[in-house]
């Protein structure tokens, strides 16, 4: 059975948007790794709602769409040394890291 998120503005979260640049040979790693790290420590950290890995078809990007409870669930998992070690891994795959906390203001479905 598949899981499926829906995006709500009633229910506030925040989304991390984390643009990876990668080399295209080393897209497949990073994912594997990113998938890993949420499977093993992420998605038990407090305030963990789910996570999603998006791969350029240029291969040169890897986006990671989270959604947390709170910003503060967010930066209790980034002073976590369990997930700061899987975090310093994806820092040495990507050639640049651009992670950004955003909040939903508006969403759309298929009528």
């Amino acid at each position: 059975m598949a899981v499926t998120v829906q995006v709500d503005t009633a229910h506030p979260v925040v989304t991390l948007i984390n643009v990876f640049t990668v080399s295209p040979d080393r897209q497949d790693e990073l994912i594997t790794l990113l998938a890993r790290a949420t499977d093993e420590t992420m998605r038990r950290q407090p305030g963990f709602i789910c996570a999603n890995f998006h791969a350029s078809l240029d291969g040169e990007r890897v986006i990671n769409y989270a959604q947390w409870e709170t910003s503060e669930h967010y930066r209790a998992m980034l002073a976590s040394p369990e997930a700061r070690v899987h975090m310093d891994q994806a820092t040495k795959i990507a050639t640049n890291v651009q992670p950004r906390l955003f909040e939903v203001r508006s969403a759309h479905y298929r009528a």
